[in-house]
């Protein structure tokens, strides 16, 4: 594995961080505090590229192999300070985008994919249910054939980006007694009748991703927007499950990053005590542990990353996605305990993202649901 980058992919790096200084970091405290989600930064991100990294030129994409892809998210979430941004455009490429560059047939991806790769559309996810939680196959939204109909009926839960959603990947079982072998995904634009988003919910962190219930009434969808074969979309989710644990969480690194700086020149600069905070075990030592966690967490982003281009990447994905996320919230935490007083303001912004990375435990598949995946392709006999 050779992680050296060259001077187009390092100038590609460089660029993510200028556009995102310059283009993301406005009004984000207060956007934070309303849940508002910017139809203008998303567009400007569609403009950039970043909502087509792995897609063809064809439809819009920058068609970058994965290793660049991740490189190029790195240094967006370095400039970037909006977390929810992470969330909104990883569940948009990797859950939705992706899949359809990968199975859509030639019509759907000349209808749907140059909307979505240049932010005109914003694209959700839908597979969670009310009664599921992390056993995604185990869902009761059901999809009844008639003639070249399909009659979708259910309800899907924790949709990010449904309020402000152009179009749906769904997922319904035509057969529930069949359980995996009976799901079905299907491609549906917000005007669809019988589709209905419920109110946001308020969350947490990442506020600026809003997220909400969609409820299907009897809702006709045509064979022709069904994704994939029938009773594909087990095979469907699981590869797509696997790029969006690898990828979503990529700008994290970046920003992991961007606070082992901030934290390494707050050490340096501020006195306590007659000496400067560096000089403290206590401080220096978080900050090691701080730069080790981020080295760990970004090796296996890139060994992940290496993996979609080259290897089977089911191990190394969840390896990165777990990595990532419980090391980006002790980062954070160590951060608030360094900047002290000033860390637990919201002025000093760190408070915000401990909250946004707390969900990263959660989304694409909890910690714990990644140590099962990771002891399968361990080979522990978990069944």
């Amino acid at each position: 594995m050779d992680f050296s980058w060259n001077n187009e992919q390092q100038e590609m790096y460089r660029q993510a961080i200028q556009f995102a200084r310059a283009k993301m970091n406005s009004n984000i405290i207060e956007d934070d505090r309303l849940g508002h989600f910017s139809r203008e930064k998303w567009l400007a991100i569609g403009q950039m590229g970043l909502l087509g990294l792995t897609i063809s030129e064809d439809y819009g994409g920058l068609d970058l192999d994965a290793l660049s892809g991740a490189y190029l998210l790195e240094g967006f979430g370095y400039g970037c300070k909006d977390a929810g941004l992470f969330l909104s455009m990883g569940a948009h490429l990797w859950a939705v985008t992706l899949p359809v560059f990968m199975y859509g047939s030639d019509e759907q991806k000349r209808s749907f994919l140059p909307k979505l790769c240049s932010g005109e559309w914003v694209g959700a996810h839908a597979i969670s249910e009310p009664q599921a939680g992390s056993d995604a196959m185990s869902m009761e939204t059901s999809a009844r054939l008639e003639g070249d109909m399909y009659i979708l009926n259910g309800r899907k839960t924790f949709v990010t980006n449904a309020p402000v959603a152009d179009f749906f990947l769904v997922f319904a079982t035509t057969n529930r007694s069949m359980g995996f072998a009976a799901i079905n995904a299907f491609l549906l634009e917000r005007n669809t009748p019988g589709l209905q988003i419920e109110s946001k919910t308020e969350k947490m962190g990442t506020r600026t991703s809003p997220m909400a219930d969609i409820i299907f009434q009897d809702c006709h969808i045509p064979i022709s927007q069904r994704l994939g074969k029938a009773n594909m979309g087990f095979r469907i989710f699981s590869r797509i499950m696997q790029w969006e644990r690898g990828f979503i969480l990529a700008p994290f690194i970046g920003r992991m990053q961007r606070q082992l700086e901030d934290c390494i020149e707050y050490a340096n600069r501020r006195t306590q005590f007659k000496q400067v905070l560096a000089a403290n075990q206590a401080i220096s030592s978080k900050i090691v542990d701080m730069h080790l966690r981020l080295e760990s967490a970004r090796l296996l982003l890139y060994k992940a990353a290496w993996a979609f281009d080259h290897d089977d990447p089911a191990l190394s994905s969840s390896s990165a996605k777990l990595a990532i996320s419980e090391g980006a919230i002790q980062t954070f935490l160590d951060a608030i305990q360094i900047f002290g007083g000033y860390g637990y303001t919201t002025d000093y912004e760190i408070e915000r993202f401990l909250r946004d990375a707390i969900g990263a435990k959660i989304y694409s598949g909890t910690s714990e649901m990644q140590k099962m995946l990771i002891a399968n392709e361990l080979g522990l006999r978990t069944r």
